[in-house]
């Protein structure tokens, strides 16, 4: 069968010569090399030309960007934010796809920013990355695929190619678009075919092993089945053994169950006579119960009727006790009216008395003059003590004040040294683990020192401006912070020792008077770069420590800036400052001392770490200070206080003394006057007596009102009686009725219990009835749960199916029997030896294993079978068509090569069904042998194309093309012309090649160049963009080549606004004034 030629791919152009994805204009804003380029390039063959670094490859980049393709395609860098010009925070990129038609225009746009996002937009509107891809799938541009898209960055990549890669990669651009498909396809195939064909052979020869052991052991297996049906003869038996003696305990159940059935019977026999003598005795006991309830009743009345009787009875009694009280009352009016005419005579003389002794007291004259003398030292100590309180109040109030300050005082410095403690925490934690030992080794040891130590640096540097403390930390080095200064050598040396275990430094500070500082300016240039502070001024310290900081790290040579000195840090070198600080960078200059070069540093600034907590060391001492003063002027005034309370308390005894005379006189006085006072109540009060005697009643009044009430309360009582009498005959009444109920009662009572003992003999009857059941429920119970368990044990044994009852059958029906039974075929069985006891297991086990892999085998050819016929389907197509493809491909490979007066060939490389190694070699020859070179003349003669080839066959055999036969420019050559081979097939709008024409030598640099300027004369060649640094003199162009110079420098930026719309040089010489020309 013939093979099929494929066809040539008819490409239609428009009457603007552009095909549809065509690229029609290129736009870039801040991209690598450009501030901002348009591009216009033509339809056919684009020769990109400028020197090297002037930004050919921009354009290289920002298609495969644009056109959905990632950093690491154009092998410079990883990132999209490494695309974006220097010194820049964004830009984009705008390529213009010519459409179907030539009104329609296709703009996708990519912007991107340094910090690698990307925005796509697709005619002007925001649209995700997947939309894009999808228009570029539309026009099958493959910026991944290097036969279309050939960066410089990667032209050896192409070179590396294997011919597998190879083959994929001209699948992909060129041809059939299943072609590539197809291929994963037979790939894929083709390994599953190889594992079916393993899997085939392995399970063939698995299985004829396992059948040639099973021959061999069918003797021994056939023995070692009739031991197992013996042994099995003999599970059989045993299984019916507990179900012989399950019969045995059921037969017993079923006699002792009839027992309690008769049991039963005679206990229903029993209950039912209990019942009939039951009745009776509860009829009478409801009657006795009627009897009962009229009892109570009457009782009830008997008690009410002696309650009310008891009331009557205690009302009358009442009433008779008031007739004897009024009798009573009778009698003592008479006797008290004699009492009263005594009583009158006797006060009449005691009043005589009380006037007589009134009459003969003596009178008193109070001492006013010693009370007035008193009164006035009293009120003159009252004085002086009052002024003493004064006094006392003013000094307690302003000793309050004092402890009060004394207390804030001490919290005040409570708190400042615990910040000390914070701040040896944060030197600890930063890597001094000793700091804290040696910190109280100072505080326990200062006394012995001969001047002052300063330490750790960090306790005794105080900085008030956060900002500040980041600049100081950042400009002195760490091991400062730890360190302690002491300004005499024995102190020194005596630290030394002492602290060495605790790994801090010590310095000694020695003092150099003679030595000026210099004064600190800001000057107005300084004031107009945002100059502000020098860094050895910022801070508070102890001199000696300040002194030791400056020296060592420079604080008076660096300075601090701010944000406006970020922007003009260049100016400020020129000022001499050599060192400065910003809120976001630490910039220093340094002069080399061999060659005089200065060079330049830039550090950001970072966050304090240990000085953000510090204290200011001078602020403690004055507190320690204010304290001891505090508590001295505490101790004055309390002194003072002391002697105040003194001189008031002796005051206030003398006062005391003074009073207790003025009242001893006021006492006396007070008692003279109380008994005269005493004296006249008397005589008052014994007048008033008689007064209130003589009004008394007058006998006669008084009995007549008694006779009157002693004759009602006799009315009374005469009632009271009466009700008695009626409820004693009611009484009576209410007895009789309870004592014929009563007596009733009580033969009901007689006649219950006769009855009651009848009925506890016939209970006695029911309750051995009832134990003889009892008993014989628990013997059934019993005897059931045996028939359970031995049921149970049987079932745990054997389960009775139809099969193993009819074996039961043909079985001895006895226990007996059937135990002998049983050891007879265990005696056969034991009879039967064999060497091997799994024998019967391996056989079963391999048959089975014989089974599944017969199976799986037969599966498995099925599989293969199918998995043929597939790869041939698959194979019919693409096989003639690929071989079609390269054919096409080699046929115009050769020719380009012949033209070129040297070999080559393009070939499919095939390896039956491993279409994983299917590749395309390209075979060239550039070197001929000496004794050959005549033959490259004859390119010149009117030689056959085919003459030719075969005279350079002859010449010299064909190499594989790779970097060990060929140089660079002979791969770069076979490269172009592999790609310009592909034009004419390729189904791709644009193709693009960076560089390739580097190392190749002039004459193949020319005949390249000549072979794709007739390419681009086509009419179906695609768009080409060549990228290159040069193009050899005197080359001939034809109308399908473009010419795009770029240039860079200096000089450019007037030219390069006249080119600004990126029109062509025709377009531009017309703006100008000159004449169109191309």
């Amino acid at each position: 069968m013939e093979e099929r030629r494929a066809k040539r791919l008819k490409i239609s152009r428009g009457e603007d010569d552009y095909m549809a994805g065509n690229i029609i204009e290129i736009e870039l804003h801040n991209f690598m090399t450009f501030d901002h380029l348009i591009c216009k390039p033509g339809s056919r063959l684009n020769l990109v030309i400028g020197p090297n670094g002037s930004g050919k490859s921009s354009l290289v980049c920002a298609i495969a960007l644009a056109l959905g393709g990632e950093p690491n395609l154009l092998g410079r860098a990883t990132s999209v934010g490494a695309y974006v010009k220097r010194g820049e925070e964004s830009g984009y990129i705008k390529i213009s796809l010519r459409g179907d038609t030539k009104e329609e225009k296709i703009t996708v746009t990519r912007k991107i920013d340094t910090r690698n996002k990307s925005e796509w937009l697709f005619n002007g509107k925001v649209v995700p990355k997947k939309d894009v891809l999808e228009i570029i799938q539309r026009f099958n541009i493959q910026v991944n695929n290097l036969t279309q898209f050939l960066p410089q960055d990667r032209v050896c990549e192409f070179a590396k190619m294997t011919p597998i890669q190879l083959l994929e990669e001209t699948e992909k651009a060129v041809g059939d678009p299943q072609l590539p498909v197809q291929h994963r396809a037979l790939v894929e195939k083709s390994r599953e075919l190889k594992k079916i064909e393993c899997a085939v052979e392995k399970n063939g020869d698995t299985l004829n092993q396992m059948k040639a052991l099973n021959a061999e052991q069918e003797k021994d297996v056939e023995r070692v089945r009739q031991r197992e049906e013996l042994l099995a003869k003999v599970e059989s038996m045993k299984k019916k053994l507990p179900w012989l003696k399950y019969d045995m305990k059921k037969a017993e159940y079923i006699e002792v169950k009839e027992l309690e059935k008769d049991a039963k019977k005679k206990l229903n026999e029993a209950a039912s006579t209990l019942n009939d003598l039951s009745k009776p005795i509860e009829a009478k006991k409801q009657e006795k119960k009627l009897l009962d309830a009229k009892c109570k009743k009457f009782l009830s009345l008997m008690n009410d009727n002696g309650k009310r009787r008891m009331e009557f009875l205690d009302k009358a009694n009442q009433a008779g006790v008031q007739v004897q009280g009024k009798y009573k009352e009778m009698e003592d009016l008479r006797r008290q009216e004699q009492s009263r005419q005594q009583r009158i005579l006797k006060a009449r003389e005691d009043l005589a008395a009380a006037e007589s002794d009134l009459l003969n007291l003596p009178a008193y004259e109070p001492p006013k003059s010693e009370l007035e003398r008193l009164v006035a030292q009293i009120l003159e100590l009252r004085a002086h003590a009052n002024q003493k309180r004064v006094q006392k109040s003013e000094k307690e109030k302003l000793l309050t004040q004092n402890k009060l300050t004394l207390r804030q005082c001490m919290d005040r410095l409570k708190d400042m040294e615990n910040k000390n403690n914070k701040l040896l925490h944060a030197l600890k934690n930063s890597g001094a683990e000793g700091i804290f030992q040696a910190y109280q080794w100072l505080q326990q040891h200062r006394h012995e020192l001969n001047k002052e130590v300063y330490g750790p640096v960090l306790l005794e540097v105080n900085v008030s401006n956060r900002a500040h403390a980041n600049y100081l930390e950042g400009q002195v080095s760490y091991y400062i912070w730890k360190s302690f200064i002491t300004q005499d050598a024995g102190d020194r040396d005596f630290l030394v020792k002492n602290l060495k275990s605790f790994d801090v430094p010590v310095l000694n500070f020695v003092s150099n008077d003679s030595r000026q500082k210099e004064p600190f300016q800001i000057s107005e240039e300084m004031h107009a770069l945002g100059i502000s502070a020098r860094l050895d001024q910022v801070f508070d310290a102890p001199s000696a420590v300040k002194e030791v900081m400056a020296s060592q790290f420079g604080l008076e040579h660096s300075y601090i800036g701010s944000k406006e000195t970020d922007q003009k840090a260049d100016e400020v070198s020129k000022l001499g400052i050599l060192d400065f600080w910003t809120p976001e960078n630490h910039y220093r200059w340094s002069v080399s001392r061999y060659g005089g070069h200065v060079s330049a540093s830039v550090e950001s600034v970072n966050q304090s770490r240990l000085l953000l907590c510090s204290t200011d060391v001078g602020e403690i001492d004055r507190l320690r200070s204010r304290k001891k003063e505090l508590e001295e002027l505490i101790a004055e005034m309390e002194d003072n206080l002391k002697s105040l309370l003194t001189e008031e308390r002796l005051l206030e005894e003398k006062e005391a003394e003074l009073q207790k005379q003025r009242e001893e006189i006021i006492n006396n006085i007070a008692i003279e006057k109380r008994k005269r006072r005493e004296m006249e109540n008397r005589v008052s009060h014994r007048k008033t007596r008689i007064a209130s005697i003589e009004k008394e009643d007058d006998l006669d009044t008084a009995m007549s009102k008694l006779v009157d009430q002693a004759a009602s309360l006799n009315l009374q009582r005469f009632k009271y009686t009466i009700e008695i009498k009626n409820l004693l005959a009611e009484a009576v009444s209410h007895k009789w009725s309870y004592a014929e109920n009563h007596m009733a009662s009580i033969e009901f009572d007689a006649k219950i219990r006769e009855m009651e003992i009848n009925l506890k003999q016939h209970e006695k009857l029911a309750e051995q009835a009832s134990l003889h059941y009892e008993n014989c429920k628990y013997e059934v119970e019993n005897r059931r749960k045996q028939l359970l368990d031995a049921k149970r044990h049987a079932e745990s044994i054997a389960v009775i199916t139809p099969e193993l009852e009819k074996e039961f059958l043909e079985m001895p029906t006895t226990v007996e029997e059937l135990q002998a039974a049983i050891q007879d075929n265990i005696a056969q069985a034991n009879s039967i030896l064999f060497l091997n006891q799994n024998i019967l297991q391996e056989y079963e086990h391999r048959q089975k294993q014989i089974e599944a892999i017969a199976t799986k085998l037969e599966a498995d050819q099925k599989e293969l079978k199918r998995c043929l016929a597939e790869i041939d389907a698959l194979k019919e197509y693409w096989l003639p068509t690929l071989r079609n493809l390269v054919a096409q491909i080699n046929e115009t490979f050769s020719h380009n090569f012949q033209e070129m007066a040297v070999a080559g060939e393009v070939s499919l490389d095939e390896h039956n069904t491993d279409f994983d190694r299917f590749g395309i070699l390209i075979k060239v020859k550039f070197r001929v042998k000496r004794k050959s070179r005549s033959l490259l003349a004859l390119s010149a003669c009117p030689l056959e194309n085919d003459d030719l080839d075969e005279s350079l066959r002859q010449a010299g055999k064909l190499e594989v093309l790779s970097a060990h036969h060929q140089s660079g420019g002979e791969r770069s050559v076979s490269t172009i012309l592999y790609l310009v081979s592909l034009q004419d097939l390729t189904n791709c709008p644009f193709r693009v090649v960076d560089e390739i024409n580097q190392g190749m030598d002039p004459i193949n640099e020319r005949k390249m160049f000549q072979q794709l300027v007739r390419a681009a004369s086509q009419l179906n060649t695609p768009q080409c963009f060549l990228l290159t640094p040069k193009l050899l003199p005197d080359l001939e162009y034809s109308e399908a080549c473009s010419i795009l110079n770029i240039m860079n420098g200096p000089w450019i930026d007037e030219p390069s606004k006249v080119w600004s719309s990126g029109e062509c040089w025709g377009t531009v010489t017309g703006l100008v004034g000159g004449e169109n020309q191309c």
